[in-house]
């Protein structure tokens, strides 16, 4: 396919250089009616988006938010500063916490100390009241009594209190009508409001927020942060990087404005298709710019390598476009299929991101072949001075390849292989808290919870005793306290809400409060009056839906646990079903949290992305040994685009050694990437080798002057671009560029050092003419 002759490439520049006017405004016209799209464009932050609707994690979670309350929650910790809150103050403040809260809307329930429902003996009647009955006029017997109960009771400590009883919970659960950003953002602020005014009335107090409706927010605060910082921050450095390597302003002005209209058709076509962005496909918008511009670099610097050598301004750009039309075109296939292959993942938003992505490298392959031209065309170019830095460096570093080739190959072999190696040591795990940046809210909110009181991660577990009912029968309820009690035992559980404690000390409560009687009733039809005339004594909001059924049928036991990694999370569960097994095969059982399913999307995301990426190098592989009709010159090129990921995870092994979520799709998306500065050298030296007749080492000097600078600039935009990514608050991103960034970095390298040094090895191969 490659072979020196293009007459597309001559006819398509030959028709764009004669009428760039008129080229300017059809592409004007149409991406203008592309980008009225970006108005339909939606943002979704539900965190349920990373799963697939079939997920069955997922809906075993629906199932149970369906059958008992929903957990969409705001999460106020408050914090004493003095070590101390059972003081009139820290009480009064917490009880006016509590009744505010109420009033956030779409709230239908609050749970705190000061509401939480106290049940002493009276006689023989059983009252039911708030802890804190009447904040305003509390004594101190009254106070002692308060956190006498409150840090002996195994509902409340490490759920509502920490053990040292300087931290407490206000828990806010919300019943929301539809999830949307405006509505998140909405209720976060409120609740961040409520929690400035109560720190300014008590100076003794400290708040902080989690829950996952302010998990939410932070998907939603991480994109604001992107848009306003990254985006505009990648403008400037590819203003930056193309001045200091091209030092071309026309050049520069025709690739930003590529830029933009790319980026502009591209989401408004996402938004004409209905497509919505998430956290995660957000950072389309700067892989699809950093990708934008590789091409043009290629077509701007043999535009001015020909006006170099003498040819006029339109001429040179129909040669440029002549050589550089089928590299091109392949580049952009597989920079498209590589990002195609993340279809591969198990959770949504990467086939988002991916799908975006490929959506933007086609509309930008066409704007390079028809507006780059033309506006370059209508924009004064001045004829660039010969002898730079970057050209002056490049037959040296073609020197040195030449004099070097066999020890080039041997130690970038060795060290390859050395780095493969080292891949095995990185761990396919995940920490789900680990998804957002120590320096956003919700972060700071959940580390401090976990440190000091239950954390974020939960475990939720619907137990069914198969009847209405027969949640009161004695057997089930004895089944349920032995596993409440072997579930305290693990280390990894903090707190364990069960009902099997309410029915234990309800009939304590019934038999005069004696402590003896701290044990589950032994009679189904008492179980169910205890159960019945508590729930009676209960006031609105409180009530037991969030662990009981309605036909009393099954019960949710909600296991508070550490922060744990997703193999920790995974292996949680195995041991839960297994004891289930062994000990009450015959109760059916469910389990899910937002934390187990993404420690299963984890899981299996990885194992899809590793197919997915085989698929992708087995079609680029392809490609390639038909672009350049030579299944030798295919497989040699196959090697330089191959070192750079075991390279890169060879190294990030003795970096971090995790690999999660967006790590498994790092291979898949470079991939593809990766490929173009092989088939432009390739091109290149193919070009040298059969048009010019050069031998090898010629090829490689004619290589290395006419596409080392591109292959330098185009680099350095990629390696930024990616780096910019890094600096999102969103660590799913900031990893995924990071990673992203060093196999580029990786990959221009061996295109410069190795590749040469291969084909000339190579050089007795017969070349297709």
């Amino acid at each position: 396919m490659i072979n020196g002759k293009n007459i597309i490439g001559v006819r398509l520049g030959l028709l764009i250089t004669s009428y760039p006017k008129y080229v300017l405004l059809t592409v004007l016209l149409i991406t203008g009616i592309a980008g009225i799209g970006l108005t339909c464009l939606q943002f979704d932050s539900d965190y349920r988006v990373y799963f697939n609707s079939d997920s069955p994690e997922l809906l075993a979670f629906n199932e149970i938010q369906s059958t008992f309350s929903k957990t969409d929650n705001v999460l106020f910790i408050v914090s004493s500063r003095s070590g101390n809150l059972f003081t009139a103050d820290s009480l009064k403040a917490i009880k006016e916490l509590t009744e505010a809260a109420w009033r956030i809307p779409y709230s239908i329930r609050v749970d705190s100390l000061a509401n939480y429902q106290r049940t002493t003996a009276n006689q023989d009647q059983m009252n039911v009241a708030n802890l804190i009955a009447n904040a305003d006029q509390l004594s101190a017997d009254q106070i002692a009594d308060i956190k006498k109960v409150a840090l002996n009771d195994s509902l409340l400590v490490n759920r509502l209190i920490s053990r040292q009883g300087d931290v407490t919970g206000v828990n806010v659960t919300f019943q929301l009508p539809k999830e949307n950003a405006a509505q998140t953002i909405e209720l976060v602020n409120q609740a961040r409001d409520m929690a400035r005014v109560l720190e300014a009335g008590n100076s003794d107090l400290k708040i902080y927020l989690s829950g996952m409706v302010v998990m939410n927010d932070a998907f939603i605060e991480s994109v604001i942060h992107d848009g306003k910082i990254l985006v505009p921050l990648m403008y400037i450095i590819l203003i930056f990087v193309l001045y200091i390597c091209v030092r071309n302003w026309s050049v520069i002005i025709a690739t930003v404005l590529l830029v933009l209209l790319t980026l502009l058709s591209t989401l408004g076509i996402a938004g004409w298709l209905g497509w919505e962005l998430t956290s995660t496909s957000i950072a389309a918008p700067t892989v699809i710019l950093t990708v934008a511009v590789a091409d043009c670099v290629h077509i701007a610097v043999s535009q001015l390598h020909f006006m170099e050598k003498g040819e006029a301004r339109r001429a040179a750009m129909r040669e440029s476009m002549r050589i550089n039309f089928e590299p091109i075109f392949l580049t952009s296939l597989t920079t498209a299929v590589g990002f195609l292959s993340m279809n591969f993942s198990d959770s949504p938003p990467f086939r988002d991101l991916g799908n975006i992505v490929s959506l933007g490298v086609f509309i930008s392959w066409i704007l390079v072949l028809v507006f780059f031209p033309a506006i370059m065309c209508m924009l004064p170019i001045k004829v660039p001075k010969k002898n730079r830095a970057m050209p002056q460096f490049m037959p040296q570093l073609a020197e040195f390849v030449i004099r070097y080739k066999d020890k080039v190959i041997l130690y970038l072999g060795v060290f390859t292989l050395l780095m493969l190696g080292l891949t095995p040591i990185n761990q396919f795990n995940d920490e789900f808290i680990k998804y957002f940046d120590e320096a956003m809210d919700f972060r700071q909110g959940t580390d401090f919870l976990a440190e000091h009181m239950g954390g974020l991660y939960t475990l939720e577990i619907a137990i069914h005793a198969g009847s209405e009912g027969g949640i009161n029968d004695p057997v089930f309820l004895q089944k349920l306290e032995r596993m409440s009690v072997w579930l305290r035992q693990l280390p990894e559980v903090k707190h364990v809400n069960t009902l099997s404690e309410i029915y234990k000390r309800l009939n304590m409560n019934m038999h005069g409060d004696d402590s003896a009687y701290y044990k589950l009733p032994q009679e189904r039809n008492l179980a169910a009056q205890y159960l019945l005339l508590y729930e009676m004594s209960l006031p609105y909001g409180l009530d037991l839906n969030d662990q009981v059924n309605i036909s009393k049928s099954s019960v949710r036991t909600i296991v508070t646990l550490a922060n744990l990694s997703s193999i920790e999370m995974l292996e949680l569960e195995r041991k839960i079903k297994a004891w289930q097994l062994l000990n009450m095969p015959e109760v059916s059982m469910s389990m899910a949290s937002p934390i187990l399913m993404f420690a299963h999307v984890g899981k299996t995301n990885i194992g899809q992305m590793i197919s997915g990426s085989m698929l992708a190098f087995v079609l680029i592989s392809m490609m390639l040994i038909w672009a350049f009709r030579s299944f030798k010159l295919g497989l040699i090129s196959l090697i330089p685009n191959m070192a750079p990921a075991a390279i890169a995870f060879g190294l990030w092994a003795l970096i971090d050694g995790m690999i999660g979520l967006s790590l498994s799709i790092v291979m898949a998306m470079t991939l593809g990437i990766v490929v173009d500065d092989t088939v432009h050298f390739m091109s290149k030296y193919r070009r040298s080798r059969i048009e010019l007749g050069h031998s090898s080492e010629d090829a490689v000097r004619y290589a290395m002057s006419s596409v080392g600078r591109a292959m330098w600039v185009t680099t350095a935009v990629l390696v930024c671009g990616f780096l910019v990514l890094n600096l999102s608050h969103f660590t799913m991103n900031s990893t995924m560029g990071l990673m992203s960034a060093l196999t580029i970095a990786v990959a221009l390298i061996m295109d410069l050092l190795l590749l040469p040094a291969l084909l000339m090895k190579m050089d007795s191969w017969s070349f297709n003419r």
